[in-house]
């Protein structure tokens, strides 16, 4: 029976702004799922991932490798660019992440980003989330090729006819705008970009403590619900009455 008093929201939302072709966006990915770890109301939270294209413009297939763009969207040398890409490698080395930079196949990750709301409907997010980053960083995948989405997909759950499907119909394609226009109004600029419970919003891929700490503080800040106006006639556990 509900006795009238203020309650608490069972779960907190973690809503993740990232793209898959982000090195940084998987190294942060490794400091949540680490943070995670130690929270104490792990199983309370609900991970949303959120659309975001670094590139929006990018063709389906890109003319050049990923060493070659850096230098050309930076001014920098090729070696400058090498030294760029080596330096986020050991980064990502510190979190279990074996980052093979210099095969990545870059290209257009809109599909992409289409097929982790088709998995969300499956309950699959999150494991289609991790096959996508590591195809890319680890395994030098094309995920902008529509059979490689397929079977990429198909690895975690997702059935490849409906994989297909979505991606011939054009399913999904006003969700991903969603994010995007929603991550524009919140002011997101770069990813990742953390948001819990829409009450604060964690910046980068920052160290796991500095998540952590968010994640409890976010937890005890809850605000209960404010009840306004006197009760009415309502439905509960006994009953209905006037």
């Amino acid at each position: 029976m509900n006795d009238g008093a203020p309650t608490l929201t069972e779960h907190l939302t973690v809503e993740i702004w990232s793209d898959v072709v982000c090195p940084w966006c998987y190294i942060g990915k490794r400091r949540f799922e680490a943070a995670l770890r130690d929270f104490e109301h792990a199983d309370a939270v609900d991970v949303v991932w959120r659309s975001f294209e670094l590139d929006p413009d990018a063709p389906t297939h890109a003319r050049v490798g990923l060493e070659q763009h850096l230098a050309e969207k930076y001014g920098v040398s090729l070696e400058r660019a090498a030294a760029m890409n080596q330096q986020v490698t050991e980064l990502a080395a510190a979190e279990g992440l074996d980052y093979r930079l210099d095969q990545a196949q870059r290209g257009n990750t809109f599909d992409a980003h289409r097929l982790l709301h088709l998995a969300q409907e499956h309950g699959l997010q999150d494991d289609a989330k991790e096959r996508l980053l590591r195809a890319y960083f680890t395994e030098a995948r094309a995920i902008s090729d529509t059979d490689t989405l397929v079977e990429l997909l198909d690895d975690v759950g997702v059935p490849a006819d409906e994989v297909r499907e979505a991606l011939s119909s054009g399913a999904h394609a006003d969700d991903v705008r969603a994010d995007e226009t929603r991550a524009r109004r919140l002011g997101i600029t770069g990813v990742p970009f953390f948001a819990l419970d829409s009450r604060y919003g964690l910046p980068g891929a920052q160290p796991a403590d500095t998540i952590l700490q968010a994640l409890r503080r976010t937890w005890q800040e809850r605000a209960p619900l404010e009840t306004l106006g006197e009760h009415g006639a309502a439905c509960d556990d006994d009953g209905c009455a006037a």
